[in-house]
């Protein structure tokens, strides 16, 4: 049973129900990484996930151009939208008149980006006050308030009518829950033939164990990341039939290379590199529909 709590981000919105639920609310509440804010300031999109796609070296320019750093910036921008834009391509038919959920919202990017495709509502779920005060601050200024909300909330317990959800996702935020709770929830909400979208990083069962890189990550983030296994077999318990499973690896690494040589390091940039390379960790999008 969880108990309830008000901020200025949503009226009677569920507490964090464990102990960790509250550590990870502190942790996004308190975080304000430049490599967030300032790619999302190229345009007004702030994401908290990474880039996809072929680097724009033309783009770039000269390494020596006193505008290259903004440059490199800008091109971190483009991959990471990139990213939430094959997301988006996999959401299946959206209309005006449905409703989507993002669940672990961050600061609300992607919803933009729904909302402005599909012309649909997003609703946007977060432990984080800050990130959800962001999201709808952001959308006020945008005026699409009426459309796009960010609301504190348990992604494992959210306020959405059962059968209610056309399509939502999960973009890099799966990895601070159970999976069996996380797709109980999504196919609670998901009206049946909804789609379900993850991308995430999973580590390779093929590879025995997580990796000394995969560990890492995890402490840097303070996350549980699973294996790729767990996420099927979670989904197929759970009433979500995969439609595409995508290996996405390939994709990322330029990203996580171009973003190595930038001023926005943070010091995890060698453990995403490596494990990429060396197929203990990997990076995939899975489609489902509910059934």
């Amino acid at each position: 049973m969880t108990t309830e709590t008000t901020t200025t981000a949503s009226v009677k919105i569920p507490a964090p129900a464990t102990p960790y639920q509250g550590d990870i609310a502190r942790y996004w509440n308190n975080e304000a990484r430049p490599v967030n804010l300032r790619l999302g300031d190229v345009d007004g999109l702030y994401h908290h996930h990474y880039g996809i796609g072929e680097v724009d070296q033309a783009a770039l320019g000269d390494p020596a151009h006193s505008e290259y750093e903004k440059k490199l910036i800008a091109e971190l921008h483009r991959l990471e939208s990139a990213q939430a834009e094959v997301l988006l391509d996999h959401l299946g038919p959206v209309g005006p008149g449905d409703t989507l959920v993002d669940a672990g919202c961050g600061r609300g990017g992607s919803m933009v980006m729904a909302h402005r495709r599909f012309g649909c509502k997003v609703e946007g779920v977060t432990l984080s006050a800050t990130q959800a005060d962001f999201g709808n601050r952001r959308a006020r200024e945008l005026r699409i308030e009426d459309h796009v909300r960010s609301r504190v909330c348990n992604m494992l317990d959210t306020p959405f009518e059962k059968g209610s959800i056309a399509a939502s996702w999960n973009n890099e935020s799966s990895m601070y829950v159970d999976l069996d709770d996380l797709f109980a929830e999504h196919s609670r909400f998901l009206r049946v033939g909804g789609r379900y979208v993850t991308i995430t990083g999973c580590w390779n069962p093929r590879y025995g164990q997580p990796s000394k890189w995969v560990s890492q990550i995890n402490a840097h983030f303070e996350c549980n990341i699973h294996s790729r296994r767990e996420y099927l077999r979670a989904m197929a318990d759970n009433r979500l039939v995969p439609q595409a499973i995508v290996d996405l690896t390939p994709d990322t690494l330029p990203y996580w290379e171009l973003r190595a040589t930038s001023s926005l390091v943070t010091g995890i940039e060698e453990a995403f590199i490596e494990s990429y390379r060396d197929g203990s960790f990997q990076y995939v999008l899975i489609a489902a529909d509910r059934v």
